[in-house]
Order: structure tokens, then C-alpha cells, then sequence
């Protein structure tokens, strides 16, 4: 699902953006993240979000059992949301895109019930460049990793579809859905290109097989 008229420039994105600290979501640009609101000040991020610029922040907790306001990651990802729904049950089921990578510069002090920073895009201008850095993936290198993961934990993989998928979506997509923990999740987040995501997506993948960790894991 894409974007109407993304932005291609670093002063278009908000310089001050709700927070979603969540353990183990990953959302890389163009990447597409869906989650299942209910928890009140969520919920009430959300209702504002969507009457101003759709634009929310994720990142992820250092300590996601340090209570309600954990200290969070200083680099995270913000997404626009191009899908709602309301359940009927008190939840909303949004999916967001991915536009850019952020670091953390200061976390306000708000009214709100949810938490709010002022963010700098700098360090990450080439994320709103789609297809940045294509050529320089080790596709291979990926494509062999995936086999293996399918392999070791018996899934079934549309491998037509994959070899479809240019090498920005597929590392994005695979990173995401991969079952990693939450430090492997912000090392792909922060991998400085994306070829940079791709070694590190197969770095991490061969570890954890080298580990044993086989049909117990699934993609998520």
C-alpha cells in the first residue's frame, strides 16, 4: 500500500511526533506495520493522529518491564497511517507506512496521556530516496539465508513471488517479519544502508540457526 504524494524532503516531516514505544515492532521506511490498538492513551494518540497529519512514532522500550514510561531507544521509525478500522469493541486496527528513521532529541513534557518528542531526521535524509542503495544488496546472500530459515523451520515459501520483490522490499519485509528479539530488531533498524540491513538480516539469521533455534521459530 503506498503513500499519496510521499515526501521527498526532510522539512516536510513533523518535527515533533507522538510516541508508540513497542517491543519487537519494526518499522523500516516504506515498510507497512500493522497493529491492534486498545490500551486507552493509544487509542487516544491515535484519534489525534488521525486529525492531524496521520504521523506517529515507533521505537522500541530498553526495558519493556520497566513500567508504563519505559526509557525508550534513541532511534526509531515514523509511519503514516493509510489504514483504520474500528472493531466495534473499543479497539482500532491501523496499519502504518513507513516514511523515515528518527533520533530521539527531547521527550516532552504534555498533557497528553501518551508521550510526545522533538525528533531529528538528519542522519537519515536517504530514507525518503526509494530504491536507495537497490544495487548494493548481496541478494544471493539473502535469498540463501531465507532458503535455509524456510528450511530449518519447514515453511513454505512463494518463491516465484520473491524473486518479483526488488531488494529494498524484500530486505524491509523480511526484517520486520522476522522473529528476532528486540535487540536484533534495533540493530536492523539502525544498520546505516540497506545493504547494511541485508548483512545484518544474514548475520543474524545464520546465528540463530548456528544456534539450533529451528522449527520452534516461526516468521511472524
Amino acid at each position: 500500500m503506498g503513500i499519496n504524494n510521499p515526501p521527498d524532503r526532510l522539512d516536510l516531516l513533523p518535527t515533533v511526533v507522538p510516541l508508540f514505544p513497542l517491543t519487537s515492532a519494526l518499522l523500516l521506511p516504506r515498510g507497512e506495520l500493522p497493529l491492534n490498538i486498545f490500551e486507552p492513551r493509544y487509542l487516544a494518540m491515535i484519534e489525534d493522529a488521525l486529525r492531524a497529519d496521520r504521523i506517529i512514532g515507533m521505537l522500541q522500550p530498553l526495558d519493556s518491564h520497566a513500567g508504563s514510561s519505559p526509557p525508550v531507544h534513541r532511534v526509531g521509525c515514523i509511519g503514516k497511517i493509510t489504514q483504520f478500522a474500528e472493531t466495534g469493541d473499543g479497539r482500532i486496527m491501523v496499519t502504518l507506512t513507513g516514511l523515515s528513521r528518527f533520533r530521539v532529541v527531547e521527550e516532552l513534557t504534555t498533557l497528553t496521556a501518551y508521550r510526545q518528542c522533538i525528533v531529528s531526521y538528519e542522519e537519515y535524509a536517504r530514507d525518503l530516496v526509494e530504491d536507495d542503495g537497490e544495487s548494493d544488496v548481496d541478494r544471493a546472500a539473502v535469498l540463501t539465508a531465507l532458503r535455509n530459515f524456510a528450511d530449518a523451520n519447514r515453511l513454505k515459501i512463494d518463491w516465484k513471488s520473491i524473486e518479483q520483490t526488488p531488494n529494498e522490499a524484500l530486505v524491509n519485509a523480511l526484517a520486520m517479519m522476522s522473529p528476532f528479539g528486540p535487540e536484533e530488531k534495533q540493530a536492523l533498524l539502525e544498520a546505516k544502508s540497506l545493504s547494511a540491513r541485508a548483512d545484518v538480516l544474514v548475520a543474524i539469521t545464520e546465528i540463530e540457526l548456528a544456534r539450533g533455534n529451528g522449527p520452534s521459530t516461526n516468521l511472524q
